[in-house]
């Protein structure tokens, strides 16, 4: 039982390691407490078996538990619920990397349910990595650790340790959008994910993910999305009920 469970520091060590050098990182049930040693999730939403949730709260109060979902995909880490949830993680996992048709094939393979809907017609925001630039990576990993602070240019050059045209030029390299850009799939991937998961006021939402102008907010995600909040909430969220 994770009361029990002694810290795991060299796995730890490993995860940490693997991420910064542009791993995707995931874990599943009570592996989010080798996660949260990690601290790669302080100031993030992990989830975890609903049993362990406390648990996990209590040890690592930095990290922001959503025990109620089954996956929760940020981008560079990954958590899943339950033991069993390593399917949906893995079928998300295999619609991030390969698209919706194969993933869908696969859940039909192993007579198993996709782990959320989905439309083709809706492109995700799938980060990159993988690209070998280390101050770069630097940069990413704390933009979508605190996607809701507003990032200036200067300051996140000046995190990367390059001249801003510099910094510029790598970042589109890299990533192949401007950090604005970026910043903004961040933020669009974080609201979808509370329309598809919560209740929250969509004037909530846009100001939990970095939009103090919710007009701003409603005009990004639909250029995004090709829906309003209120509409992709209406087709995706699971807790959505009509008035």
């Amino acid at each position: 039982m994770p009361a029990q469970m002694q810290p795991m520091p060299v796995a730890a060590r490993w995860m940490a390691t693997h991420h910064k050098e542009g791993a995707t990182i995931a874990s599943i049930c009570a592996g989010a407490f080798v996660l949260a040693e990690t601290g790669l999730v302080n100031g993030r939403r992990v989830t975890t078996h609903w049993a362990f949730s406390e648990e996990l709260a209590a040890r690592y109060p930095k990290l922001e538990l959503a025990a109620e979902q089954m996956v929760i995909d940020d981008g560079d880490i990954m958590t899943a619920g339950g033991i069993l949830a390593w399917t949906d993680l893995g079928l998300t996992l295999v619609e991030k990397l390969l698209g919706v048709g194969t993933m869908l094939a696969t859940a039909r393979f192993l007579l198993v349910d996709p782990p959320r809907r989905n439309q083709d017609i809706y492109k995700a925001f799938i980060p990159k990595f993988d690209h070998g630039d280390t101050a770069i990576l630097n940069v990413q990993h704390h933009v979508h650790a605190q996607a809701a602070e507003a990032h200036d240019i200067s300051e996140l050059a000046g995190r990367a340790g390059l001249a801003e045209r510099t910094f510029l030029r790598r970042f589109v390299k890299a990533t192949g959008l401007r950090p604005t850009e970026y910043l903004q799939q961040i933020r669009i991937m974080k609201a979808r994910d509370a329309l598809e998961t919560t209740n929250l006021p969509v004037e909530q939402i846009a100001w939990n993910v970095g939009y103090s102008d919710v007009t701003a907010f409603r005009r990004v995600f639909l250029r995004v999305t090709s829906l309003t909040p209120t509409q992709y909430r209406q087709r995706f969220g699971v807790r959505y009920e009509a008035s």
